[in-house]
């Protein structure tokens, strides 16, 4: 009934690929995505600018696409979990999950019962405007919707165990510019303590059967980041992936002209 691109892969045995959106609110990135072949975005409330009027709507034009649409909300909050996958979001993403408590309060923020506690306002975005027996759209919802945990904090890793068992997780999302900045070494990604934290978090996802998620911001990291275990990945962000292809073409058409 409804399908979450990103869980799908991952049942597979495959590595989904996704990309984060915080600034451009067009109708046309829905498509562009699609063409890409991704699996699954990211909606960014956290850093992003995006009133909820704006993820409702980049909800909507991803929903028409085979592309997943997730939304990352500020915090810990039922009313930015519940309300965003109320406007048909089919995943969560929620930064600097620290504590099992945490954890658990997502849980019951984005799932139905007996699952969770959400509250349940079927018929609009959430189904898609269907109707039909509640208890079945309740458990389609339930399976479809996604719970990414951001582990980017010393609190966070030393709870890995305690997070990674709450029922309804499905991946442990590494942070990394805020995880090295509470390891006291901001950017410092070769640093032996960053490295020794993303293979602590590679290990307890592989033990616990969860995804191990990250964003890498060059085809090096990625690839780096790929082999070391990592089997969920959001690549770059919107406006660094303009940007960088925005400089390379000016770059070559400056090229072309001096050439003559």
């Amino acid at each position: 009934m409804y399908t979450n691109s990103m869980k799908r892969r991952l049942q597979e045995g495959q590595v989904p690929i996704g990309h984060m959106i915080w600034e451009f609110h067009t109708r046309g990135m829905a498509r562009l995505a699609d063409l890409a072949e991704l699996d699954f975005v990211l909606i960014d409330m956290e850093h992003g600018g995006f009133s909820l009027d704006q993820v409702a709507d980049l909800v909507a034009w991803f929903r028409a696409t085979s592309v997943t649409p997730m939304v990352r909300v500020p915090e810990v909050q039922y009313n930015f979990i519940a309300r965003s996958l109320d406007m048909g979001a089919l995943g969560i993403m929620v930064p600097n999950v620290r504590t099992r408590d945490m954890a658990e309060a997502i849980v019951q923020a984005a799932k139905y019962a007996p699952v969770g506690s959400r509250g349940v306002g079927l018929g609009g975005p959430v189904s898609r405007y269907q109707t039909g027996d509640p208890r079945q759209l309740m458990d389609a919802l339930n399976e479809a919707t996604a719970i990414l945990c951001q582990i980017e904090s010393r609190e966070g890793l030393e709870n890995l165990e305690a997070i990674a068992t709450v029922p309804g997780v499905d991946v442990l999302w590494v942070g990394q510019s805020d995880l090295s900045q509470s390891l006291g070494i901001p950017g410092q990604f070769d640093h032996p303590d960053f490295r020794s934290a993303l293979d602590k978090v590679i290990a307890c996802c592989q033990q616990h059967g969860l995804g191990a998620g990250i964003q890498p911001s060059d085809l090096a990291q990625c690839q780096e980041w790929l082999q070391i275990g990592f089997n969920v990945v959001s690549y770059s962000v919107d406006t660094a992936v303009y940007a960088t292809a925005l400089a390379d073409a000016r770059q070559s058409v400056a090229g072309l002209v001096a050439a003559g």
